[in-house]
């Protein structure tokens, strides 16, 4: 089962600062909800960095973004 943040509404860094906090705890899949194309590129920026595979689907008027080792 996919562990969910759903980000959508807070301003970064709060959305990569949920993200981060669910890569440590290493529950993967991890599907991070955002609606902003910033907080998107930024939590994707994120995790590409600590080595996490990153999908990005189009979710309705906003993206979710699957954390996957």
């Amino acid at each position: 089962m996919a562990t969910i943040v759903d980000a959508r509404g807070l301003s970064c860094p709060q959305p990569v600062i949920l993200a981060r906090n669910a890569i440590k705890a290493a529950r993967f899949p991890i599907e991070v909800m955002v609606d902003s194309v910033t907080s998107r590129e930024n939590v994707r920026r994120m995790a590409e960095k600590q080595g996490v595979q990153v999908v990005v689907q189009q979710s309705g008027d906003g993206f979710k973004l699957v954390l996957s080792r």
